[in-house]
């Protein structure tokens, strides 16, 4: 016989929630934990990007000028409404532009044509991607200096070439209004190589060797497997390195600077370039900030559309 004992009148319902609210007690110390943890590397970037961020948004609504204890007044849209008459910077803004996708596309094909190359079974292939590093381990000046003495009209190194070929050897290539932009994008590509070569080896390396042997085995061309299987496997690679090089070449600074500092004649003037000049220069720090601030928001709008094609297509 089976008896069945009743739970106590005073016994409330509520008790088993409240064991498990009690057993979540340690879970919400884990998180305050993990919080603490993470803390000290969040301090540094709220210090020094975020706040820095907030700040540079906030002066482009004033007329900050450089000099010894001016006041700072806020003047709203001033700053944006001069702005959308300035043409020098809008010209700028259209360099930037080209010099971005230019340098973007063309490190992407070169850099492409290397990880593939890198990731055949070649001997000293270690040494080739050691090589294929040195770009990235120096910094920009050094590498605007080098490639300075290397373009010189008279002793650089790449005229001397064309003078033993027998070819024009008298260009200057950073002092013609007509090429320097396009040296200049040839010395970018070269520099930002790299990391693009690396990024791109990685996803190669992770691409199942299984579909191209049976694509060989189908009678698949060499290059039907780079497109049909190769790609397709390193599009999201594709995507976050385009991205990130897009926002890196537009926010390209000291390369050009070193190289040409803007001319011959303006040709070369990024939108960075013209923004260090209104303020360092001419010591309009509200009205440069506004230019970062319009040059932060266009960017955003081309990834974002960049970003949602990119998206569309891969759902298609």
């Amino acid at each position: 016989m089976t008896t069945t004992v009743a739970p106590p009148t005073g016994a409330s319902p509520q008790a088993p929630r409240r064991r498990r609210r009690l057993a979540g007690g340690p879970a919400g110390g884990r998180s305050r934990d993990a919080v603490l943890l993470v803390l000290p590397a969040l301090l540094p970037i709220v210090i020094f990007s975020v706040y820095p961020l907030v700040q540079g948004i906030l002066l482009g609504f004033t007329d900050a000028r450089a000099g010894y204890n001016l006041p700072i007044n806020f003047n709203g849209i001033d700053n944006y409404t001069k702005l959308g008459g300035n043409a020098l910077f809008w010209n700028s803004f259209g360099i930037g532009l080209l010099w971005a996708f230019s340098v973007t596309i063309l490190q992407f094909l070169a850099s492409l044509g290397l990880a593939l190359l890198l990731n055949l079974n070649l001997r000293l292939r270690w040494l080739a991607r050691t090589l294929a590093l040195v770009p990235w381990a120096m910094p920009p000046v050094i590498i605007a200096i080098m490639w300075r003495l290397m373009l010189n009209p008279s002793y650089g190194p790449i005229n001397q070439a064309l003078r033993g070929l027998g070819l024009p050897s008298d260009i200057n290539w950073l002092g013609n209004a007509s090429i320097a932009l396009p040296a200049v994008i040839v010395v970018g590509v070269w520099a930002g190589m790299p990391q693009t070569t690396i990024t791109l080896l990685a996803g190669l390396q992770n691409v199942p060797t299984e579909l191209h042997e049976a694509a060989a085995i189908d009678g698949a061309s060499t290059w039907r497997r780079f497109w049909h299987i190769t790609l397709p496997a390193l599009r999201p690679v594709i995507v976050a390195i385009t991205t990130l090089d897009l926002i890196w070449n537009f926010n390209s600074f000291a390369l050009v600077f070193v190289l040409t500092a803007g001319g011959p004649g303006g040709t070369t003037m990024l939108p960075m370039l013209f923004a260090y000049n209104e303020a360092f220069r001419y010591g309009n720090f509200g009205y440069a900030a506004s230019m970062g601030n319009v040059m932060v928001v266009v960017i955003a709008i081309f990834l974002f559309l960049y970003l949602r094609g990119q998206m569309r297509s891969r759902n298609a």
